[in-house]
């Protein structure tokens, strides 16, 4: 099993910005047939090196991984919006 973890630093952090961001990444579920598992969060202590929403997502291989990556939804719909609304952004992937 492999993790993809992402955290997002927002142009507009306010309530709603984050919460739109959850909303929308939290959309992959039953929508990214690859993802096994996917938990959003939101940012609570808001100390100047926060980010702001984290995403994880569990897939079976690194294989699977790769086909999340260039799933239409998630290139058409969630990395559309994330790209207009993140100003940064950091991940890392490791075998669970």
């Amino acid at each position: 099993m492999v993790k993809h973890i992402i955290v997002f630093k927002l142009k507009d952090n306010s309530a709603e910005g984050r919460q739109k961001l959850k909303e929308v990444l939290s959309s992959m579920t039953g929508n990214v047939p690859s993802a096994r598992k996917i938990e959003v969060r939101i940012d609570q202590l808001r100390s100047a090196r926060s980010y702001d929403v984290y995403l994880s997502v569990d897939v079976d291989s690194w294989d699977q991984l790769e086909e999340y990556q260039k799933d239409a939804y998630h290139v058409g719909v969630v990395k559309k919006y994330v790209h207009g609304v993140v100003e940064n952004s950091v991940a890392i992937d490791y075998e669970i």
